[in-house]
């Protein structure tokens, strides 16, 4: 059959706010060359939306609109719906509804699989259906595609990514201007980059969520974001952002998953969100503002790096209508044929744990701010022997160079070889406990990435 007799697709929208403008503008603008690669038309029939009059302000007379997202999925002569309300709650039950119905779903939606996704790609497998969701974890950029198609010949050994847009702005702010966290998160809202609760920015949670659902694709492993570590910015301060810098570093929150493995054996899976000092000498660490990128290590391809738009209305809408090209593609082809949501066959799943924060084996940069007294680096080496962890260099500042503080204080910077978290965390506590030790100890793992 030609494709100019091959019915089109039909689509219906659920929100149309900034990713569903932008997927119905990509959509409209690039009709002719989106039907050229998927072999039939995408058209967007059904629009639902609480804001009806802007809703019909944008789309005009191009595709019913609705309030009620129940028509759109009720509705026989939708194929597809594409879910961009966001959230954990009535956007869980109306993709469920949509599988139900019969209809494929894309989604951007990454709080929604990183939580519920087992059941949400089960339900789908049941009826038969693809879930999409290239939009959910690092915007325009196809790293989904990549780790589930294109990388599908390695045994990915890790995965590590800018994938929060709002938090690599604010860490390229207090970097450039020497700036507090707190002064660069209103300078961010102001300026549009972070909402007015970043909490799930700035807290590592989005990140965490993306995480999750590249360690399922790189891995095979079901989604677990109960049992990601996430830890966010708030408490990073503009000291260490620059005594990093001296050191050679740069700071970013990154999103990890990893395969740990000793000896030839796979004892688990590393899942983390947290800031951590990169070379500078990395591709990575040069991301600024409010970009993204990941980078993947596979045994036969080696290391890639994929960099790009994380969020904005197009960008995104990039990914959803490649979503859609794929369904289009797919549409009269046996379910056996769809590629599997996490790369894996359903029952070829691994049930390798998600290990915890404290097997995780990562090298640290540890900060003490001390009174300036002979003995003190000794007893804090000492220490660290105990838990057997050995250090790879020890700076010393004058605690009033980057703080204005002066006094007998001065600011011990230490980083270590590889160790494991548990016993970085009970060297900490014996250091803490010392009375020369005058303030929190800081502590941010290091990754070297290569």
């Amino acid at each position: 059959m030609s494709q100019d007799n091959q019915k089109p697709v039909r689509v219906g929208l659920l929100g149309i706010g900034t990713v569903g403008g932008g997927t119905f503008t990509v959509l409209k603008r690039n009709q002719e060359e989106i039907r050229r690669r998927a072999g039939r038309g995408i058209s967007i029939d059904m629009v639902a939306d609480l804001n009806v009059d802007r809703a019909k302000e944008l789309v005009g007379d191009a595709a019913e609109v609705v309030s009620d997202a129940r028509q759109v999925i009720a509705n026989p002569n939708i194929d597809v719906v594409v879910e961009l309300i966001g959230g954990y709650g009535i956007a869980k039950t109306l993709v469920l509804e949509a599988i139900a119905a019969g209809k494929h779903v894309v989604t951007a939606n990454k709080a929604l699989l990183a939580v519920h996704g087992t059941e949400i790609f089960a339900a789908a497998r049941e009826k038969g259906v693809m879930v999409a969701f290239e939009a959910a974890v690092a915007g325009g950029i196809p790293i989904i595609k990549s780790l589930r198609e294109g990388l599908t010949a390695n045994q990915i050994q890790w995965v590590a990514g800018i994938i929060n847009g709002t938090t690599n702005f604010i860490l390229s702010e207090m970097r450039d201007k020497g700036l507090d966290f707190d002064v660069v998160l209103k300078e961010a809202q102001r300026l549009g980059y972070a909402e007015a609760d970043p909490t799930f920015d700035i807290e590592g949670v989005d990140a965490a969520h993306k995480a999750t659902l590249l360690s399922a694709i790189a891995y095979g492993i079901p989604v677990q974001f109960d049992k990601a570590y996430v830890e966010g910015i708030t408490k990073l301060s503009a000291v260490d952002i620059k005594y990093a810098e001296q050191l050679g570093y740069r700071i970013k929150l990154l999103g990890i998953a990893r395969r740990q493995e000793v000896n030839g054996k796979v004892l688990g899976i590393e899942l983390r969100t947290h800031p951590t000092l990169v070379p500078q000498r990395r591709l990575i660490a040069n991301v600024e503002g409010a970009m993204n990128a990941v980078m993947v290590q596979g045994d036969a391809v080696g290391t890639t790096m994929y960099y790009g738009k994380g969020a904005g209305s197009e960008p995104t809408a990039s990914a959803v209508v490649a979503d859609l090209v794929d369904i289009a593609r797919l549409t009269d082809a046996p379910a056996a044929s769809y590629v599997p949501p996490l790369a894996f066959q359903h029952d070829s799943m691994s049930t390798l744990p998600i290990l915890p924060i404290e097997e995780v084996v990562t090298s640290f940069y540890v900060r003490l701010r001390v009174a300036d007294q002979t003995g003190v680096l000794a007893k804090i080496t000492g220490i660290l022997a105990e838990q057997g962890i050995s250090i790879d260099a020890v700076i010393q500042r004058e605690a009033d160079e980057v703080s204005g503080e002066g006094g007998n204080q001065t600011d011990l910077i230490l980083l270590t070889h590889d160790t494991k978290e548990g016993s970085m965390n009970k060297a900490i506590a014996a250091m803490q406990a010392l009375p020369t030790v005058l303030a929190p100890i800081v502590r941010l793992r290091k990754e070297e990435l290569a």
